[in-house]
C-alpha cells in the first residue's frame, strides 16, 4: 500500500503536468481537467476516475451485498482501465489521441493524459438544452494564460454536424474494416470535441471484436448477457446505454459491426430532437427496449419523423435518405460505415472543402495549389468558428512547403480579416509559425518560395498590426520587417519601406529609435536604386511626423503640387529632434545624385525637419543644403519654386525667431536706444542736457552715440544743446540754452597744468543754487579711460581714441570752481594739436552741458590743473606755448592763458555775461571719424 502511494506521488501525470483546480468537462464516469505540461507548456487533458462515485447514495448494505459491490466495482474499474488501453492500441485521426497511459491514482482512482479535449458532445447537448430553454449562459468555462476566465465558445450549427459526422464515419470505417472491431457503446458521452472542433471518438470500454471478424486482435469480445443486464447499484454513467444501442444487441444477441451504425443513426437524431436525447427511452431496462420495439409507433421511422417534434424539421435529405438506412430493424440493409460518407447529405462545398482539407497532406502539388487558390472564394461562406478551430489550423500546417507559402499565408490573412476572434487566433496561431518559418529556419541560400511568402506577409502587415499586441509584434513580427529590409531583393525592401504607417502605431519610441531607424538608415544610405531612395525619403517623411493627405499626391516626384497647403492630417515627430538633426540631416546631406523624384522626396523631409529642429540649425545647416539642391540642374520652374518656398519660409521662420530673441534681450531700453530704463536712471542721479541716458556700468550702444540720430530727438525735446558729432561732419546751429549766470570770486578762478604755482590758497567755490545734482561715483563711469591717476601724473588722450573714452575734466584742487566751457563761434579752427591732457575720473563737478560729455558718458579732466606739479611739455619755449594754448582753447572753448605768470588762476568770465555755446571745440574730431 505505500509503495503504490508513493508511485501515485512520482507518477508521470502529477509529475510532468499541471491540473486546473475544477473540472470542465465530464465524460460519462470520467472527469475531464485542463492541463499543461510543465516544460513545454503544451496543452491537454486529463481523464479522472474517482471509485468513490460507484458508492450508491445512503443506505447499508448488507455482508453479502457488499461483497457482490465490491466485486462490481472491481469489474468497472477494470472495464474503464480497457477503455483508457484501447485508445493506446487504436491510433487514427478521428479517435482521440493518447498521451499519458493510464495509471492509478491514490485513491484507487484511475487517471490518463489525452490531446485537448473542449468538452464531450453529451455535455455540449444539454448546455444547449439550458439554452433554449432560456437558462443563459454556459455552465462550462476556461481559464486564459493571464487568469482571466472566459465561457467556452461551442457551436452545433448545420456545418458542424454535417463535419463531425463525417469524422465520426471516418473513424467508424477504422474500427469497422481495419481493426475489426465494433465500438458497441456509441453515444454522446463517447464522443469528444477537441480544441480544433474535431470529433473524436472515445468510450471504448464495451468495444470488441464483432462476429465473424477476421482481424487478428487482443481485445476480448464483449458478452452480451452480462452487459445488457444493469446493476441499480452502480451509475448509469458506467453501464450500457440501452437508449442506443442497437436492436442486434438485445434482440437478436448479436455482435455485428452495423450495431454501431444503428447507434449512429440515433445520435444524428438526438442533435435534432429536442430535448437532445434519443428518441428511445428505455430507461436502462432491456425488457422496456423490447416492448418499444414491439409496437411500429413507438419505433423512431420516416413515417413518425422519427420521433422528432414538429417544431424542430429535420433536413430533407437527412429524414428521406440518410436516417431511414441507419435506423432499420435489419442490418443487412444499413449503411456501412464507408457508405455513409458518401451520403447526398454531405453533398456541400463547404462539406467537400472540409474533406478535402484533411486528405490535404496527401494530395498532389498541383492539386494543392488548385485548391489554394479557389479557397479564398469560399472562405466568407465558413462559420467563423469552423475557420478558427479548423481551416487555420490545417492551413498552418502546410507552411512546412515552401513551394506553397505564398498561397497558404493569402488565405491566412484572408481569413484573419474575416473573423471575429482574428486577434486571438493571429497571437495564438499565426505569430508563431511565421516566427518558426522566417525567422528560425534561416538559410544563407535564397529561396525564391520564402521571399514569395515574406511579401504577402508585408503586404497584409496592416492585418497583422490590427490583430496583434505591441509586444508580440516586437517579437515575432519586426525581425521580419528588419529582414525583408536586408534582402537582395529591391521588391522586398520596397513594400518593407512602404508599411511605416501601419506599424509605427504598434511600437514604442525605444523600439522605433534603437530597432527600426537604423535598419531604414542602413538601407538609404547603401543602396544605389533611385526607387528605394525614394521609398527612403519616404520613410523618413513618416518618421518625421509627415502623413500622406490629398493635396502632398502630386508632390512626391513631380513637385508641382501646391506647397502652402496644408495635410488634411496631422501627426507629431516619431523620432525626437536629436535624431532628425544628427541622423536624418546627415543623411540628406550626402545624397549626391541631382534626380527631381530624389530632389523633391527630399524637399518633403526638409519640410518636416523644419517643424522640428531649431532656428539655428535651420540656419546653419539645412538652408544651405536647400539652396544647393534647389540649384540642380534637372529641376524644372514648379519644382524649382517648391524650393524656394521652403527656403522663404524657413527663413521667415529664423527671421521671426531671431527678432524676438533680440528683442527679449534689448528689455525695456530699446526705445531710446541706449538700454537705460526711466527708473534706474534715478537711482544713478546723473542728468544731461542732450537727453541721452548713461547708466553706470553699461555700455551705449556704439552706433546710435557716434551718430546722434536718436540723441538728437531727446536734445532737441529735452531742451539741451545739440550733437556736436550729427550727420559726420556737418555742424548744427547753435543752441543757446538759458541758464542762470553768476559771478565767481577771485578764488574760484581755475588752474592749469600749462600755468605757474599759486601762492595762495583758493576759496571754497560758489555753487549755482539751482543745480542740486548727487555726486556720481567714479567707478560707474562707462569711459574706457576711466582709471582714477595720482595728482602727479598725466596721460595723454590722442584724437584716434573713440570718443566715449574721454573722462570728465575737473579742477585739481578741491576748493576751486570748474569753469564752463564756451563753444567757439567758428567752425574753421584748426584741429587740435597733438598734445597730451591729463585726465581722471570727475569727483566733483555739475553735469556738463556740452552734448558730447552727455553722449560720450564722461566731462574734461580738469585734475591736471594743479599747482603741484608740471608736465614735461608745459616747459616749452614761450612761442610753442601760446601756439598750444591757442589749440587747447579753439579744441575745448576755453579762453586762452595768459603769457605772464602773473595772470595765472585770473581767467573767468566777466561778472553777468552769459556763457556762449561754443560752435567748435569737439566739432573738430567730425574728421577723425
Amino acid at each position: 500500500m505505500f509503495s503504490k502511494a508513493l508511485s501515485s506521488f512520482s507518477s508521470p501525470i502529477t509529475s510532468n503536468y499541471t491540473l486546473s483546480s475544477q473540472p470542465s468537462s465530464t465524460a460519462g464516469a470520467w472527469k475531464i481537467f485542463d492541463a499543461k505540461h510543465k516544460k513545454t507548456s503544451k496543452a491537454c487533458s486529463v481523464f479522472v476516475f474517482d471509485q468513490k462515485s460507484l458508492v450508491p447514495q445512503g443506505g447499508s448494505l448488507g455482508r453479502t451485498n457488499a461483497s457482490s459491490l465490491k466485486r462490481a466495482h472491481e469489474e468497472v474499474v477494470e472495464r474503464l482501465r480497457k477503455e483508457a488501453s484501447s485508445l493506446a492500441r487504436l491510433r487514427h485521426p478521428s479517435i482521440l489521441e493518447l498521451q499519458e497511459p493510464v495509471e492509478e491514482t491514490r485513491s484507487g482512482g484511475l487517471m490518463f493524459a489525452t490531446e485537448a479535449v473542449t468538452a464531450s458532445l453529451a455535455s455540449l447537448l444539454r448546455e444547449k438544452d439550458g439554452q433554449e430553454r432560456g437558462n443563459g449562459g454556459s455552465r462550462y468555462v476556461v481559464e486564459e494564460a493571464d487568469g482571466t476566465r472566459k465561457r467556452r465558445e461551442l457551436e452545433i450549427d448545420e456545418l458542424e454536424i454535417k463535419k463531425g459526422l463525417l469524422q465520426l464515419g471516418k473513424g467508424l470505417e477504422f474500427l469497422h474494416e481495419s481493426a475489426g472491431l465494433v465500438h458497441g457503446n456509441l453515444t454522446p458521452e463517447a464522443i469528444m470535441i477537441n480544441a480544433k472542433g474535431d470529433w473524436k471518438i472515445s468510450g471504448l470500454a464495451f468495444c470488441g471484436p464483432y462476429e465473424g471478424s477476421t482481424t487478428a486482435t487482443s481485445m476480448a469480445a464483449i458478452s452480451l448477457t452480462e452487459v445488457l443486464n444493469h446493476d441499480p447499484r452502480l451509475p448509469r454513467t458506467v453501464q450500457l446505454d440501452l437508449d442506443y444501442t442497437s436492436p442486434d444487441f438485445v434482440l437478436d444477441n448479436s455482435l455485428t459491426s452495423a450495431a454501431d451504425m444503428f447507434s449512429l443513426g440515433l445520435l444524428i437524431v438526438a442533435l435534432y430532437n429536442s430535448p437532445h436525447t434519443s428518441p428511445l427511452s428505455t430507461g436502462g431496462s432491456p425488457s422496456c427496449y423490447k416492448r418499444i420495439f414491439a409496437s411500429s409507433s413507438s419505433v423512431p421511422t420516416q413515417s413518425n419523423n422519427f420521433l422528432v417534434p414538429s417544431s424542430h424539421p429535420l433536413p430533407p435529405k437527412l429524414s428521406s435518405e440518410l436516417l431511414p438506412r441507419l435506423i432499420t430493424r435489419r442490418p443487412a440493409q444499413r449503411l456501412s460505415a464507408r457508405e455513409f460518407q458518401e451520403a447526398s447529405f454531405f453533398s456541400n462545398i463547404l462539406v467537400s472543402t472540409l474533406r478535402f482539407l484533411d486528405a490535404l497532406p496527401a494530395k498532389t502539388a498541383q492539386e494543392k495549389s488548385a485548391f489554394l487558390k479557389g479557397l479564398p472564394k469560399i472562405i466568407p461562406q465558413f462559420p467563423k468558428s469552423v475557420l478558427e478551430k479548423k481551416v487555420l489550423p490545417a492551413l498552418l500546417e502546410e507552411l512546412k512547403d515552401r513551394e506553397l507559402l505564398a498561397p497558404v499565408l493569402s488565405n491566412v490573412f484572408a481569413m484573419i480579416r474575416v473573423m471575429p476572434t482574428g486577434k486571438r487566433a493571429f497571437e495564438t496561431l499565426v505569430c508563431p509559425k511565421l516566427r518558426e518559418v522566417f525567422l528560425t529556419q534561416r538559410s544563407a541560400e535564397r529561396d525564391l518560395g520564402k521571399e514569395a511568402g515574406l511579401m504577402v506577409v508585408l503586404e497584409n502587415m496592416s492585418v497583422a498590426a490590427e490583430n496583434c499586441s505591441g509586444k508580440e509584434f516586437r517579437d515575432d513580427l519586426l525581425p521580419i520587417i528588419l529582414l525583408a529590409l536586408e534582402s537582395p531583393t529591391h521588391g522586398l525592401v520596397d513594400a518593407a519601406l512602404g508599411i511605416l504607417e501601419h506599424v509605427l502605431p504598434v511600437l514604442d519610441f525605444t523600439t522605433i529609435k534603437g530597432e527600426l531607424f537604423p535598419g531604414i538608415a542602413g538601407v538609404f544610405a547603401r543602396t544605389s536604386s533611385l526607387a528605394i531612395k525614394i521609398r527612403g525619403l519616404d520613410a523618413f517623411y513618416t518618421l518625421c511626423g509627415g502623413t500622406a493627405g490629398p493635396s502632398e499626391s502630386d508632390d512626391d516626384l513631380n513637385g508641382i503640387g501646391v506647397p502652402d497647403q496644408k495635410a488634411h492630417t496631422t501627426s507629431s515627430a516619431i523620432l525626437d529632434k536629436f535624431t532628425v538633426q544628427e541622423k536624418i540631416v546627415p543623411l540628406l546631406k550626402g545624397i549626391k545624385t541631382k534626380e527631381p523624384g530624389v530632389m523633391m522626396a527630399a524637399l518633403r523631409v526638409f519640410k518636416q525637419v523644419g517643424q522640428v529642429c531649431d532656428t539655428d540649425f535651420l540656419a546653419m545647416d539645412v538652408l544651405p543644403v536647400l539652396w544647393s539642391m534647389s540649384l540642380g540642374p534637372l529641376l524644372n520652374l514648379q519644382q524649382f519654386q517648391a524650393f524656394m518656398s521652403l527656403i522663404k519660409g524657413l527663413g521667415g521662420r529664423i527671421e521671426r525667431e531671431q527678432t524676438r530673441k533680440l528683442g527679449e534681450m534689448g528689455g525695456g531700453g530699446a526705445s531710446n536706444g541706449v538700454g537705460v530704463g526711466a527708473g534706474r536712471g534715478k537711482n544713478v542721479g546723473l542728468a544731461v542736457g542732450n537727453g541721452l541716458g548713461d547708466e553706470m556700468g553699461e555700455e551705449a550702444d556704439f552706433e546710435t552715440l557716434v551718430s546722434g540720430r536718436k540723441a538728437q530727438a531727446a536734445t532737441t525735446n529735452g531742451g539741451g544743446d545739440g550733437d556736436l558729432m550729427n550727420d559726420f561732419g556737418a555742424p548744427r546751429p547753435a543752441v543757446r540754452t538759458q541758464q542762470q549766470s553768476y559771478t565767481p570770486g577771485a578764488s574760484e578762478a581755475p588752474t592749469f597744468s600749462w600755468q605757474s604755482p599759486v601762492a595762495a590758497p583758493l576759496a571754497q567755490p560758489i555753487r549755482p543754487p539751482q543745480r542740486q545734482v548727487p555726486q556720481p561715483q567714479p567707478q560707474q563711469s562707462m569711459s574706457g579711460l576711466r582709471a582714477p591717476l595720482s595728482p602727479g601724473i598725466g596721460r595723454t588722450v590722442t584724437p584716434d581714441q573713440s570718443l566715449s573714452g574721454f573722462a570728465p575734466l575737473m579742477p585739481a584742487s578741491q576748493f576751486s570752481q570748474p569753469l564752463q566751457p564756451s563753444r567757439a563761434g567758428s567752425t574753421n579752427s584748426a584741429p587740435m594739436a597733438t598734445s597730451a591732457i591729463p585726465l581722471r575720473p570727475a569727483t566733483n563737478g555739475i553735469p556738463s552741458t556740452n552734448g558730447f560729455a552727455g553722449a560720450g558718458g564722461s566731462s574734461i579732466d580738469w585734475s591736471a590743473a594743479s599747482p603741484a606739479s608740471k608736465p614735461a611739455w608745459s616747459q616749452q619755449p614761450p612761442q610753442q606755448q601760446q601756439a598750444t594754448r591757442v589749440s587747447m582753447n579753439d579744441t575745448f572753448g576755453l579762453p586762452p592763458p595768459p603769457t605772464s605768470p602773473n595772470a595765472v588762476g585770473l581767467m573767468r568770465p566777466p561778472p553777468g555775461q552769459q556763457q556762449k555755446p561754443a560752435g567748435g571745440g569737439l566739432d573738430r574730431y567730425e574728421s577723425l571719424l
